[in-house]
């Protein structure tokens, strides 16, 4: 899993650098992005995409060592990603799909490499959550940069009430999905008296809310961000956390 991880970011580091390099005189005009290397001249295109060349090499021999699934699974992930920062990320609807797709294949990455299947309800709750966090940061980014927002043109073939449909469809369906598996589990006959997972159901659904409250003031731009920062989203997080391991472990 550690092995997995260090792939992704090597894989990562790889497709940023392409996506900067290629987006340089756009993220000049942008209040945050402007400060990143590559915009703020510190780092020469050509450079990045040599940067580029090696670190995705990097991750492709360390997820062969690893398991040659892993490796599959990243060079999807970087074709997916690479094809996405070129051309597709101007088309509304894939862009999103595109960047959710992103999230999902992370985290099948993960189970990939530890050997562990992953369930339907795992893959439905993560695949729609990675769309209720694009569409929110698509919204956030919208809601930040204002009138400036139809310069970039993955911003400007959205509108803030298409954005919010999309996002509270997705958190529709994690919720469902999500519920649905608590359920399942808490009806197994090795399932404990008290209905642990169905618990943890409350402070899950409350932490939904919750990042869509901070999506709603438009500060959901960067969702690392969030998670790092919004102490009322990991209380919840613990809180979610607790009932679920105690439905696993009891």
């Amino acid at each position: 899993t550690l092995g997995a991880f260090v792939a992704f970011c090597l894989v990562s580091a790889s497709i940023y650098l392409v996506n900067d390099a290629r987006d340089v005189e756009a993220d000049r005009q942008h209040p945050k992005k402007r400060l990143r290397p590559i915009a703020a001249g510190e780092l020469a295109p050509r450079m990045a995409l040599a940067l580029a060349a090696v670190t995705v090499a990097a991750s492709m021999a360390l997820g062969l060592l690893i398991a040659p699934l892993l490796a599959a699974t990243l060079a999807t992930y970087w074709v997916a990603q690479v094809g996405y920062s070129l051309f597709l990320k101007d088309q509304p609807i894939i862009d999103l799909a595109m960047v959710a797709s992103g999230f999902l294949l992370r985290a099948v990455a993960g189970g990939v490499a530890s050997g562990i299947a992953l369930s339907q309800w795992f893959l439905l709750v993560a695949a729609f959550g990675s769309l209720f966090m694009v569409a929110g940061k698509r919204y956030s980014e919208i809601r930040e940069l204002g009138q400036q927002a139809g310069t970039r043109l993955s911003l400007a073939r959205y509108t803030d009430t298409y954005l919010r449909f999309v996002w509270t469809v997705a958190c529709t369906a994690v919720i469902m999905s999500y519920s649905l598996w608590a359920f399942e589990q808490s009806a197994l006959p090795s399932a404990s008296a008290v209905a642990w997972h169905a618990i943890s159901i409350a402070p899950f659904t409350l932490a939904l809310l919750r990042y869509a409250y901070v999506i709603d003031t438009g500060a959901a731009g960067e969702p690392e961000d969030v998670v790092l920062s919004d102490r009322v989203l990991q209380g919840l997080g613990v809180l979610w956390v607790i009932p679920v391991a105690i439905g696993v472990f009891a």
